[in-house]
């Protein structure tokens, strides 16, 4: 009896949808997470009926077929093995759930358990990174023209920068480095971007989907490395004109950097996980919103980029009277302790760092990003185990 209640609460108590049917369809019990799905007050309006009334047509009408074919062939197309299907609430409206169903043999009859976990949010999710990806897209070509101008425009005014004070003169080893950069990083991600598009056509042909899925990949990562270094370009382009001012105004820190935290997410490698933690009994902050999120998406990133996977990356805000302390640590490759004097240089790149891609832009923009709003950046890191970013403001 103990036994069977505890087997009762389970079923009561889950989190996804679980419905049980006789040999003829009709619905002998449904779970209130199921109840919750299909949008039914109770499950008395439910009990005895066809399970089909769940379904949208055309799989309504075929139920019935599907498990007279089953009983007839013993051929599983469902029980067993799972697959998505779609849902009809009891409001009309469709949603896509994961649907797995098994068999219960009893001596004088069968039973079947369907288990419906809801897909509706991860669809979703599907759908804006794939609008994302196309907006990347088009950002990518605007900001390569933007880019081409900014390049051709520095190599006209070379010849007259030798003539300038040392600050015009130290300016113009600054841009002969940023045509270096960009000229080297460019060439890999487009490099990558042209092989893996040759390949796609001919596994297109073979009906290769898996192998078109991973040069897909490739072509998007590809794309990613270059709009990092577009807007690390277009940013320090804009910081050495002086064009970045700081526009501080009040807002909620808890959920400006918890939506950082879950778009950040979905750059992650495969099982790494950004964690956010808040601290303070107050969220309130008066900072410039844009240049702030700049640096916290630059020091997600690079605790991204140096970590391998299946690490956790530990993102904390802490919040006391008039004082903000931001903190990200990783579990990364870090950075030798030689060459920490350099870390916020333009251009720098530590010897360890190898074929991952970067600039060596992003800290000296987030260290002169925090300037402009008066705080303050440290680092803390050990080779081969970790780093710590701090950033620190009054206001």
């Amino acid at each position: 009896m103990e036994r069977e209640k505890l087997l009762a609460a389970i079923i009561e108590n889950a989190i996804d949808g679980i419905i049980t049917i006789d040999d003829r369809g009709l619905i002998e019990n449904i779970n209130p997470a199921a109840l919750e799905l299909f949008g039914y007050p109770s499950r008395d309006v439910l009990l005895g009926k066809n399970v089909s009334v769940l379904m949208p047509e055309p799989d309504r009408s075929h139920h019935d077929g599907y498990l007279a074919n089953y009983e007839r062939t013993g051929r599983q197309k469902i029980i067993g093995i799972g697959r998505e299907v779609n849902g009809q609430r009891k409001d009309g409206s469709i949603f896509p759930f994961r649907l797995g169903v098994s068999e219960i043999r009893f001596s004088d009859r069968r039973i079947y358990t369907g288990f419906i976990h809801d897909m509706s949010r991860q669809k979703e999710d599907e759908i804006k990174i794939r609008s994302y990806t196309e907006e990347l897209e088009e950002k990518i070509k605007e900001r390569t023209r933007e880019l081409l101008k900014s390049i051709n425009e520095l190599e006209s005014a070379k010849e007259h920068m030798s003539a300038l004070f040392q600050k015009e003169r130290e300016l113009n080893q600054l841009k002969t480095r940023f045509v270096s950069m960009a000229s080297h990083e460019f060439r890999t991600p487009l490099s990558a971007i042209q092989l893996s598009a040759s390949l796609i056509s001919k596994y297109v042909e073979k009906h290769d989907i898996e192998s078109v899925e991973k040069h897909t990949s490739k072509i998007k990562n590809a794309i990613n490395n270059l709009t990092t270094i577009l807007n690390d370009f277009l940013s320090l382009e804009k910081l050495e004109a002086g064009k970045v001012m700081a526009t501080p105004q009040w807002f909620d820190i808890f959920t400006f950097a918890e939506e950082i935290a879950e778009e950040m997410q979905l750059m992650t490698k495969q099982k790494q996980t950004i964690v956010y933690e808040h601290q303070g009994t107050t969220g309130k902050v008066f900072l410039d919103q844009n240049l702030l999120k700049n640096c916290i998406i630059n020091l997600i990133s690079n605790a991204i980029k140096y970590s391998g996977e299946d690490t956790m990356i530990q993102f904390k805000s802490i919040v006391s009277e008039h004082e903000l302390m931001l903190e990200v640590k990783d579990n990364g490759i870090g950075i030798p302790s030689t060459e920490m004097k350099s870390l916020f240089e333009p251009f720098f790149r530590a010897h360890n760092t190898g074929d991952i891609p970067g600039t060596g832009l992003g800290l000296n923009i987030v260290k002169r990003y925090v300037g402009l709003m008066d705080g303050t950046c440290t680092c803390d890191s050990e080779q081969n185990v970790g780093t710590t970013f701090k950033l620190n403001f009054k206001f």
